[in-house]
């Protein structure tokens, strides 16, 4: 395939905006509209580099969808195009569940009631379920393929620990690294070791710790404790939202110093995060949003930014330490042939991902039908992931 070498940075910034307002399920989702847009239609790079920084991202905590396109911007033109990929992918998203929170609290003063939102998370089943298939598809060609994508999918079933998923993938890149001999010789590169964004993750990591602790008795200072907490969780959750969201119930809704938001409030959060188009860790702008209630209106939209980039500033400064050593490691055979294990592994956690997120939810026919109508769909039709979303809430709205 040939790579686009006519990029500009407008036009590159432009389809990460299409991608923003487009891209509905979650970093499972996501990768399909990635290598629509990016690979088929753009041709900025080739399908084995789109699925090499992605299955990258899902060793490194942070969310892998964000992790995965601005690595693409990365391999492009650096880290000023990538830097101001975060802020096009990031923004649209935040800017809604920011709102989304304002709305919130109106409806809750007003006691109208969000059962609108209940069609959202079977569809969002369906649509992981989609991805899944299409990752296995892809990706998975082999019988030791397919036993690890069963070993992956059992393990990350059964034990339910955001820990397994890096545990996970380093396994079974370990397995077939030992099939190194089946890949060609490459000239070796000095693995030049550039330690700025690792050391940049760990100075603002202490320096936000020590000064959310200096200023923890402070009210107006709640948005800087804000930052310190999401920046904290971005830099231990690994696996997406769907690990991220029990940790974020856990510090903002069960922690009794805190208790932020009531549960009601975070389940409806959640509920229209499945539906908003972009990166799920946007969910931590509607935390931070009302968070910051009592503080009035431009106090709720710093706590928004503040949530925000605490959530994904971490993964991006891993993201790009390590694309400045990748290029030199990956010419190492074994490490090129652990790339097998690790596609085969992460169709595995997102198969299992659909079965997960599907028990919660009520076992009805209706839920049934939508999460395989939503499967359908995304399928055999051309019908987009967010026009099946607006459907799903009209719906809602209208019963």
């Amino acid at each position: 395939m040939a790579v686009n070498t006519t990029l500009t940075y407008p036009r590159f910034l432009r389809d990460v905006f299409i991608l923003s307002i487009s891209t509905f399920g979650g970093p499972q989702s996501h990768i399909a509209y990635f290598q629509r847009l990016l690979v088929e239609r753009r041709k900025y790079i080739t399908e084995a580099e789109l699925i090499e920084v992605n299955s990258l991202g899902q060793v490194l905590p942070g969310p892998t969808s964000t992790q995965t396109l601005t690595a693409v911007a990365f391999k492009l033109r650096g880290p000023s195009l990538a830097y101001l990929t975060l802020l096009v992918w990031m923004l649209p998203a935040v800017g809604i569940m920011t709102a989304a929170a304002l709305l919130v609290s109106h409806l809750e003063a007003s006691n109208t009631s969000m059962s609108f939102t209940r069609f959202i998370q079977p569809m969002a089943v369906g649509l992981v379920a989609h991805a899944a298939y299409t990752i296995i598809r892809r990706t998975v060609h082999t019988r030791t393929g397919v036993v690890l994508l069963v070993l992956a999918a059992l393990a990350s079933y059964f034990i339910r620990s955001p820990y397994i998923f890096p545990a996970i993938l380093l396994l079974a890149g370990a397995v077939t690294s030992f099939k190194y001999k089946a890949q060609p010789r490459e000239q070796k590169r000095p693995v030049g070791m550039r330690w700025e964004n690792l050391l940049l993750w760990i100075g603002v990591l202490i320096f936000a710790a020590v000064l959310g602790g200096l200023t923890k008795s402070i009210p107006w200072a709640l948005p800087i404790r804000l930052f310190e907490n999401f920046y904290r969780n971005g830099s231990l959750v690994f696996g997406g939202g769907q690990v991220l969201t029990p940790m974020l119930y856990t510090e903002f809704v069960q922690y009794a110093p805190k208790q932020y938001l009531s549960p009601t409030e975070f389940l409806s959060g959640y509920a229209l995060a499945q539906s908003v188009p972009g990166p799920v860790f946007s969910f931590s702008a509607y935390i931070g949003t009302l968070a910051m209630r009592d503080i009035g209106l431009w106090g709720q939209l710093w706590g928004a930014l503040m949530s925000a980039a605490g959530i994904f500033l971490p993964g991006t400064f891993l993201m790009f330490f390590m694309m400045r050593v990748w290029e030199s490691l990956k010419a190492y055979r074994p490490i090129r042939a652990s790339l097998e294990g690790i596609n085969a592994a992460n169709a595995g956690l997102v198969a299992s991902a659909a079965v997960v997120l599907f028990l919660p939810l009520e076992h009805s026919a209706s839920n049934a039908l939508l999460v395989l109508g939503t499967f359908g769909l995304m399928t055999f039709t051309k019908i987009p992931s967010w026009g099946i979303i607006v459907a799903g809430l009209v719906l809602g709205l209208v019963l």
